[in-house]
């Protein structure tokens, strides 16, 4: 078939578009194929310990056994889909009701949910209930004397060091430093230079795996271009490997969402962390403040927090920046300590079953906007973060792999699932859902494989390259 346009012209026409695609692509090459992690626990430097991580997965594994001491319990605080219909019975008799069934049964018993997110709540706290743990310098440090930051600083590093050498961190770690602002440049800086040098040189010269250090209230590009320039100077003082040190950032101020121009400044934020920037974190509260909320209204799901959300995503989306979400303050902590009376306990209990429900509606108001990582401030939060983010995925795995298996085995052709319309788009949208649950560990590398998929096609994160793999086979 003959065409009209010359081979010359759109050779000349392609070659300048492929110059505009490649760039296009530089500047969104999509999301990250490294680990997410789900949380991050922000605690005051003054009490960090090399053994931290443990010691709070333990103590979150504890207050899951006490006010959560088996899976009915468990499903009736989150409101699990099918909880409600499970037959009358104590706790210990479903159980064992439940696991005399085969695996098919299981999967049509309405206690298969609670069930399943309660195992892997319970298996999470006692193996790694800390993912990601930022020693906080900052608020939830508070202002002190210079010399007795200065000593934090030590005493943490020195901690770090240690959990290096005993394997006792969490897989991520790092540091908040105090904000770049005229008032507080000094202190940030001073604090990181003592932290970071110290831990290099206790370690023998090594940073810990997947170290950040977090740049709070920035609302101007130079901050963060003068973190960067500092991180460079670092690195050639010690010795440490280029572009070693890395940066996140937190979006707490009107400002970052919007600034004097009219303009969402955030990607310009990006551009100044010159490659370094791996994440931005929203400062829920701190942003709330901002925008005149009352103490009582500053929380995670209030409508002001949503628009800075979808700011944010719409900036940073496919520039493999990953994204927070913020923290729920109230603490799931009773008030009775010690011997306590029936009726003390059952306070407790109410009052921390409470505080669960809350946080966890919060994780899954989260998760809905697509963002997969939030803050937890106290290890009673974490079971509440690991029910709403297993269960988040968990109770929509038997219909993605139907849909994405049908899916892949039409070629790709729109295909209607019950009273679902499935199109090339939703095929992305399915690979995204397997990729993020396996990253959260809802989900085994297995049960992914039921899909039909490989794992080596999972993680190329690209539905049309699998179509046009499989297509040309």
């Amino acid at each position: 078939m003959t065409t009209t346009i010359p081979a010359s012209k759109k050779e000349q026409l392609f070659a300048r578009l492929k110059e505009a695609n490649t760039a296009f692509q530089e500047i969104y090459p999509g999301d990250r194929p490294d680990r997410q992690p789900v949380h991050t626990v922000y605690g005051g430097a003054n009490l960090f310990k090399a053994d931290a991580a443990h010691k709070m997965g333990m103590r979150a594994y504890e207050t899951l056994m006490t006010y959560a001491p088996d899976f009915v319990t468990f499903g009736k605080v989150f409101h699990l889909e099918g909880i409600d219909k499970v037959a009358s019975g104590s706790p210990a008799e479903i159980q064992e009701a439940y696991e005399a069934l085969s695996p098919d049964e299981q999967k049509k018993h309405p206690a298969r949910l609670a069930y399943e997110v309660y195992q892997k709540v319970g298996k999470k706290l006692q193996t790694e209930g800390i993912e990601d743990f930022r020693i906080d310098f900052e608020d939830g440090y508070g202002n002190r004397s210079n010399e007795e930051e200065d000593a934090t600083a030590v005493e943490a590093a020195m901690e770090v060091a240690k959990g290096m050498a005993d394997n006792s961190l969490p897989p991520f770690i790092g540091i908040r430093i105090k904000p770049f602002t005229e008032e507080m440049k000094e202190r940030g800086l001073r604090t990181l230079d003592i932290f970071i040098s110290t831990v290099v040189k206790q370690s023998g010269g090594k940073l810990p795996n997947n170290f950040v250090v977090m740049l709070p209230k920035v609302t101007i590009p130079e901050q963060v271009v003068t973190l960067i320039d500092l991180f460079e100077i670092l690195e050639e003082e010690l010795g440490l490997p280029a572009n070693s040190l890395k940066m996140e950032m937190m979006v707490e101020t009107t400002q970052a969402v919007m600034d004097d121009k009219g303009t969402n400044p955030l990607f310009r934020f990006i551009k100044a962390s010159r490659g370094r920037c791996i994440a931005t974190h929203f400062g829920t509260y701190d942003y709330t403040a901002s925008c005149s909320i009352t103490a009582k209204y500053q929380e995670m799901d209030h409508p002001v927090c949503d628009f800075a959300h979808h700011v944010t995503k719409v900036a940073l989306a496919h520039t493999g920046i990953w994204l927070s979400d913020g923290a729920t303050n109230t603490m799931p902590i009773g008030p009775h300590r010690g011997e306590l009376t029936p009726a003390q306990m059952q306070e407790n209990t109410e009052i921390v079953h409470r505080a669960w429900r809350k946080g966890y509606d919060h994780i899954r108001h989260s998760l809905w906007n697509g963002f997969y990582q939030g803050w937890d401030l106290n290890p009673a939060q974490l079971p509440m973060r690991y029910a709403a983010v297993f269960a988040f995925f968990l109770e929509s795995y038997d219909d993605a792999v139907e849909r994405l298996k049908t899916f892949v085995e039409k070629a790709a052709r729109a295909t209607l699932i019950g009273d679902v319309f499935d199109d090339a788009a939703t095929g992305q949208g399915l690979l995204n859902y397997f990729l993020r649950a396996l990253n959260s560990g809802a989900i085994t590398e297995e049960e992914v494989l039921r899909t039909g998929l490989t794992m080596e096609e999972i993680r190329g994160r690209s539905f049309k390259k699998i179509l046009e793999n499989r297509s040309g086979k």
